[in-house]
């Protein structure tokens, strides 16, 4: 792989076993002059300096040509071609470039996702404001807050900057106190998080060594797998933590290599994106976002956001157009539109044709065939003249990869797509898994949602892979280079770098694809902090509020007789009481069993419905858990609600249905 670098950007050309140079970037000027706007569609530009990498001897891919055959890499590279052979056809477009936050910058952006900005520059206040959000942070959580806290005061000292300068000491000096017995019960010392380089790779068996870099290989489809439980109880970082610290570490690394992860049943409910109220889901990506880089901290894994500061693309139409203009487009056509119209009518396309196609994903359609029914589709798609049957289920699958590769900005968005990337170079599938959860979690909805319905997709075509032979390793092969390496934000690279990369978002697409389910949960772990930040924000609230009443002369007696009794009147210990407003049965006590579950309660009030209401669905309507120390959460079947009764006991009981 070759780099091409100036002051605006870098244009790539991608390896290719044929020995061809591939362009896979723009075009840029010399010399530090502007970026031209003739680059390829789905292409990316960085306003970035990279790092030289020192040189290392020539890379003999036939020594390692046993691994190649076994990862199917082939695959991958016949996807680059067919890529190539697309983008020669297709027309021009502005270029986005990406930039990197200068000195200081990074770390103040860091804060601020992280739902910390208030400790500094001109929107500095109090710091007690962000303590009950810190006294929630487990220690390798405030251990990463605490290393940007502090680098973004030394950095304002040298800038003199007259802000507010907060003394990291005073804001972590309750959060120490807080945290002498830790808050899952851990009492292990410190993590170094700083300068922790990844070490022990060599604890992997059976891996896949190319030059210094070992990868966790792929289990062949036909590999029986042990079945083991993903713990979403301790936070992913402390788990990593320990084992690092751990002498049990090589014998835990070695044994998830062929396991398949599943949910472990929580008693008091599995919570998934989007069943949390909008106001709590904001707290769930700030925290998440912080146990991503207190993870990505323990084995040195550097987390560097970007930002899209220049980008000119077309404001209607298909192709090439940004997301959220898009599904803007298709609201006004279809209101609640959450998935690109033409994303969806494309997959309908392809299993309208049968998903037992031999080579369905991998075979490409021809290019000039692409390129015209590009051109037809923008002019006729929304008047609904354009002629699908006239539209051969190959092509189809080839628009749908154009589509994804033409977003203006890639699907795993600019800001965690170097993220998503780095995700292979943690040492085991348990990390990486939950690594890819918290990314899931951190996507924009309009990016989530689109990724969802293309990994359902593809789970679909891989259920067919008896005739259609796409295995899942297959598919993540021809897929990875489609989300991957089109956006290409890395660093320099060498032919060895390069087959790296494409081993390991390969990899990354493989999990991706797999455990699909388990990325759109919510980790236990952060759901509970999110009810203590509720729960201590109730408490100061319910302060302010008494000293109010005292200060106007109120009945402060009364005032918290009725706080005391509002969600128990007329209740009886052991039963709640379940509000259905939209259904004939609007209200009803339930006695709280043991055994009794959220498909329960839900199945009594359907029971006993009538007329039109009868013609509800299970899947319609759902149980809801709102108030007390959560906003609102809608709950799985198999909540068990004497359980969740004792962990939210103010709670109100609520059924009604998604807002869509």
């Amino acid at each position: 792989m070759n780099w091409l670098s100036s002051s605006q950007g870098v244009v790539l050309t991608a390896y290719h076993p044929s020995g061809k140079d591939q362009a896979v970037g723009g075009n840029h000027g010399k010399g530090g002059e502007e970026a031209t706007s003739s680059r390829k569609y789905g292409q990316y530009t960085m306003n970035q300096e990279f790092t030289n990498v020192p040189e290392k001897p020539p890379f003999d891919r036939s020594s390692s040509q046993d691994s190649l055959d076994e990862l199917s890499l082939e695959t991958y590279w016949t996807e680059i071609e067919n890529i190539k052979k697309s983008s020669e056809n297709r027309q021009d477009q502005e270029v986005v470039v990406v930039k990197e936050p200068d000195e200081g910058e990074l770390e103040e952006e860091w804060l601020k996702e992280a739902g910390l900005s208030n400790l500094f520059g001109e929107s500095a206040g109090d710091p007690q404001e962000s303590m009950v959000f810190l006294s929630t942070l487990t220690r390798t959580q405030a251990a990463a807050v605490q290393k940007r806290v502090e680098t973004v005061s030394q950095t304002l000292r040298k800038k003199n900057k007259q802000y507010q300068i907060p003394d990291v000491r005073d804001i972590f000096a309750q959060q120490r106190e807080s945290k002498e017995k830790a808050p899952d019960g851990n009492d292990s010392q410190s993590v170094r998080t700083n300068e922790n380089k990844y070490q022990g790779k060599d604890d992997q068996a059976s891996s896949l060594v190319v030059g210094e870099k070992e990868l966790i290989p792929l289990v062949p489809e036909e590999a029986p797998a042990s079945e083991t439980d993903t713990n979403l109880v301790v936070s992913f970082a402390e788990q990593a933590a320990n084992q690092k610290e751990s002498s049990k570490e090589k014998a835990q690394e070695s044994k998830d290599g062929d396991a398949n992860f599943r949910l472990p049943k929580d008693k008091t409910g599995t919570t998934r994106i989007g069943d949390l109220a909008p106001q709590d889901m904001k707290k769930v990506c700030n925290l998440a976002f912080i146990e991503l880089t207190a993870l990505y901290d323990i084995w040195g894994i550097e987390l560097k956001q970007q930002k899209a500061v220049k980008i000119k693309t077309k404001d209607s139409g298909l192709f090439c157009i940004p997301l959220t203009v898009l599904l803007e487009q298709d609201q006004r056509k279809i209101p609640g539109t959450r998935i690109p119209l033409i994303f969806q009518k494309l997959i309908s396309r392809i299993e309208e044709g049968g998903l037992e196609t031999e080579g369905l994903l991998r075979i490409p359609g021809a290019a000039i065939r692409i390129k015209n029914l590009c051109q037809e589709l923008e002019a006729k798609f929304y008047e609904g003249t354009f002629n699908w049957e006239s539209v051969k289920q190959h092509d189809a699958a080839s628009l749908l990869k154009l589509f994804i590769r033409e977003l203006p900005q890639p699907l795993l968005s600019v800001e965690y797509l170097r993220a998503f990337q780095a995700v292979q170079h943690l040492p085991t599938r348990k990390q990486q898994l939950q690594a890819l959860n918290l990314l899931v979690i951190l996507l924009p909805d309009a990016n989530r949602d689109m990724l969802k319905a293309l990994l359902e997709f593809l789970q679909r075509v891989i259920d067919n892979r008896e005739k259609n032979k796409m295995t899942t390793m297959n598919v993540a092969m021809v897929m990875a280079p489609n989300l991957f390496m089109c956006h290409t934000l890395g660093l320099k690279s060498s032919e060895q770098q390069e087959f790296v990369m494409a081993a390991g978002t390969a990899n990354i697409m493989h999990l991706m694809i797999k455990h699909q389910q388990l990325l759109w949960t919510i980790p236990k772990f952060i759901v509970n902090q999110v009810r203590k930040q509720n729960t201590e924000n109730h408490k100061k609230d319910k302060k302010a509020m008494k000293k109010l009443l005292k200060k106007m002369a109120y009945d402060r007696e009364k005032y918290e007789k009725q706080d005391k009794s509002t969600s128990d009147a007329d209740v009886p210990q052991g039963v709640i009481r379940v509000q259905a407003p939209h259904l004939s049965k609007v209200s009803m006590a339930i006695q709280l069993t043991e055994e009794l579950k959220a498909s329960d309660v839900l199945a009594r009030f359907l029971s006993q419905e009538s007329g039109i209401a009868q013609t509800l669905k299970k899947g319609e309507v759902f149980l809801y858990e709102i108030g007390g120390n959560i906003g609102e959460r809608c709950l799985d079947d198999d909540t068990y609600m004497m359980d969740l009764y004792q962990l939210n006991p103010n709670a109100e009981w609520v059924i009604k249905s998604k807002p869509s």
